[in-house]
């Protein structure tokens, strides 16, 4: 995220005062189907779905703390739109407490709640 920062304060020196604060809603939760044709026929016909290849980023944001705050919420809200349930984000986070510690998997669980209310609310 910092040297995302950066770079885009270098193309344009007005996003110097630029919060990444909210920028998971700046992306448009993709449909399923789109999902699917994007990442899961694409790439591996036959392969993931686009829900378990959600998991496994959630788990990989997950192992990567509060740093990635504004990717979990979006992946959160690709997860459920491609059909995962509120106790399958919770086990996939909760796995990750033997991976990444649980600090890491109590943050990710305050951010995937944080997420799940948030698309309560725009439903």
């Amino acid at each position: 995220m910092a040297q995302s920062m950066e770079m885009a304060k270098a193309f344009n020196p007005a996003l110097e005062s630029f919060q990444m604060g909210g920028l998971d809603k700046m992306f448009p939760t993709m449909s399923k189907d789109m999902m699917e044709m994007m990442f899961g026929n694409a790439f591996n016909v036959g392969g993931l779905d686009a829900k378990t290849r959600l998991f496994i980023t959630l788990a990989a944001l997950v192992m990567q703390g509060a740093q990635a705050e504004p990717q979990i919420k979006l992946t959160v809200r690709h997860a459920l739109e491609a059909g995962a349930t509120e106790k399958e984000l919770a086990e996939v986070v909760a796995q990750m407490s033997v991976f990444a510690g649980v600090p890491a998997m109590m943050k990710g669980m305050e951010l995937v709640r944080a997420a799940i209310a948030d698309s309560e609310g725009d439903a």
